[in-house]
């Protein structure tokens, strides 16, 4: 099996309001009254108070185009990744050097070289250090790329491997769209980073892993492209973002859960804790519902989800190192379900016990 050791976040110094952000784009959007007003109500609506963005809000108004912001997230990103990893490696005592494989993921942007590559000229490495850029998953992806770590290391169990993720999604704002979807968008999503620590079973830090990695399930749903992504034009990415996400996590995603559980003889009620993406308000009512919780039982998910924002794939990351803050041993032997949704549309779960 493998074991998740550890989880460190980064964030953009730039820390804003709700209420600065719908000023600052009243005032470019001045002359489309009608819409103003509704920028207003979307963002009260998508109960986000405050997000990091990666340049200063007057940045997003200075008339930058695709080319010149991407290069904005290839220099942010390659920060934000190299500190969280950073301070991963500081605070479990370990060297690059003793890290086997670097994987990354990101959707809000593009690097050929890939990120990983990049900060492998910033941190001591090893040259023959194995890497694997992830891109389209998109929020789901916090959760596919520890699962997939895990089928790696399940056939090397010594190995330690980092897992990073950097979404800087407001570098995708599309000043010309009033479309719903992008105003919805310019409330709700936000950025930062998250980097994730997991090794083998016969790896030193293995016996100090609050997670044991037990199983994932995969679930694509077919001929649903339409329901959430990016279309991809000269202007960069314009949001893809349907209102039928809740009805689709409340039609899909029981059976799924049912199922996968059932394969490790558990059940719903058998579950201790949920690490779910905060999609959105709705999208997180819809997951209350479909886990049997309480209205605002996914506690970290909604304080997440207040304090920064959807950072897509980086949100459930953030959940996770909420939780092991707040988790202790007298968790031993209980079970932790991750679960979240993307495009395609798709979703992925994790299944844990607390060691």
């Amino acid at each position: 099996m493998a074991y998740l050791v550890d989880i460190q976040t980064t964030f953009p110094k730039n820390y804003y309001d709700q209420e600065q952000i719908v000023e600052a784009l009243g005032l470019i959007w001045k002359r489309e009254k009608k819409n103003i007003s509704r920028l207003k109500s979307l963002h009260e609506n998508v109960l986000v108070k405050k997000r990091h963005l990666a340049m200063p809000l007057q940045n997003y108004f200075s008339g930058m185009n695709f080319d010149e912001r991407n290069k904005v997230f290839i220099e942010k990103s390659v920060e934000l990744a190299t500190e969280a990893i950073s301070e991963l490696l500081r605070v479990n005592d370990l060297g690059a050097e003793g890290i086997s494989g670097l994987w990354s993921n990101t959707v809000t942007g593009f690097a050929i070289p890939s990120i990983d590559a990049r900060v492998m000229n910033k941190l001591p490495f090893q040259t023959n250090t194995k890497r694997l850029p992830l891109l389209g998953l998109g929020c789901m992806a916090g959760v596919a790329g520890i699962n997939r770590v895990a089928d790696y290391l399940k056939g090397h169990p010594t190995e330690a491997v980092i897992f990073f993720s950097v979404e800087l999604c407001s570098l995708t704002l599309q000043v010309e769209d009033f479309s719903v979807a992008n105003l919805i968008s310019t409330g709700l999503f936000g950025d930062g980073a998250a980097a994730v620590l997991m090794v083998g079973d016969d790896h030193p830090l293995a016996p100090k892993a609050p997670l044991k990695w037990v199983d994932s399930h995969s679930a694509f749903f077919p001929d649903s492209e339409e329901v959430m992504g990016w279309q991809v034009g000269a202007a960069g990415l314009k949001i893809i973002l349907s209102k039928g996400v809740p009805d689709i996590t409340e039609n899909k995603l029981p059976g799924e859960i049912n199922n996968f559980l059932k394969t490790q003889n558990l059940e719903l009620a058998d579950m201790d804790t949920f690490l779910a993406h905060p999609g959105g308000p709705k999208v997180l009512l819809a997951m209350e519902k479909v886990l049997d919780l309480e209205q605002g039982g996914l506690v970290h998910s909604w304080k997440s989800l207040e304090e920064n924002g959807n950072m897509s794939s980086v949100s459930v990351l953030d959940i996770f190192k909420r939780t092991l803050i707040e988790k202790t041993h007298h968790h031993s032997g209980k079970w932790a379900l991750s679960l979240a949704m993307g495009p395609a549309f798709s979703a992925e779960l994790g299944l844990f016990q607390w060691t």
